[in-house]
């Protein structure tokens, strides 16, 4: 089955990303929406057959007390007690018709969805999650969840079952996949309850992801301090292209 590799967001100019890769998760958007023409762009100098995943904006998931406001762009779009938490509010409402909108001009494959610890797995969360998934359009775009904090297994799956949603999460790290196709993003080492983005992986971390990655189609996006390097590395095993060829994996089409 198909495996594709990649970067959160652009470590390196874009065209010599795009020659190296197939597709990228496009992280920016989650602070600060671009230009609908800036993402036409970016379409429109991909390569044919180059995939998008975006992750959606935080006005979307993340409360606007949350340290990741200070990045947004602009004034907060409404009243901040009515952002995050995917609330039934008219400013989650426009938040996510603007991250649709983004998806569409990028023809993106996936939007992300990460949720952030303060988002616990209560009864009143899991009525807004259902809310929002049910309302929203996919148009042609599969909807990752990665759940950060104290949801167990069971209630994450039976959410992602229940709702047609993908499981994003660090494969190394003990998250499982959910799902029709696996959305793994490796985000560094963990280190007592909390990620370590300056990590590099090992060649053994690497052959231990390989060896994950077999009987369905998936997408692995490195989000750590050596991103480029480490993706290539792994692009490169994969191809059977380095000393070492990673077990079960699949070349790359020729």
């Amino acid at each position: 089955m198909p495996l594709s590799i990649g970067c959160c967001g652009f470590p390196v100019a874009k065209d010599v990303y795009f020659s190296r890769f197939q597709t990228v998760e496009l992280n920016a958007p989650f602070y600060a929406l671009p230009r609908l023409t800036t993402a036409r762009k970016w379409r429109e100098e991909a390569p044919e057959g180059f995939e998008f995943s975006l992750k959606a904006w935080q006005v979307i998931t993340h409360p606007a007390m949350s340290p990741t406001y200070r990045k947004l762009e602009g004034r907060l779009p409404g009243k901040p007690a009515r952002c995050g938490f995917f609330q039934d509010t008219d400013e989650v409402r426009s938040a996510w018709e603007r991250t649709a909108e983004l998806a569409r001009v990028l023809q993106a494959r996936f939007i992300l969805f990460q949720t952030p610890a303060s988002f616990h797995p209560s009864a009143d969360h899991i009525r807004a999650l259902s809310r929002f998934f049910k309302r929203a359009r996919r148009e042609g775009a599969a909807f990752v969840w990665e759940p950060r904090g104290s949801w167990d297994e069971r209630t994450t799956g039976k959410v992602c079952k229940d709702l047609g949603l993908l499981r994003g999460g660090d494969p190394l790290l003990g998250t499982p996949s959910e799902g029709s196709v696996r959305y793994f993003r490796l985000h560094g080492r963990g280190e007592r309850g909390r990620l370590v983005y300056d990590h590099a992986y090992s060649d053994e971390e690497l052959s231990r992801l390989a060896g994950l990655c077999g009987g369905k189609e998936t997408f692995v996006y490195f989000n750590n301090s050596s991103m480029w390097e480490d993706a290539r590395r792994f692009q490169d095993l994969r191809d059977g292209s380095a000393h070492v060829r990673l077990r079960g994996t699949v070349p790359a089409r020729r």
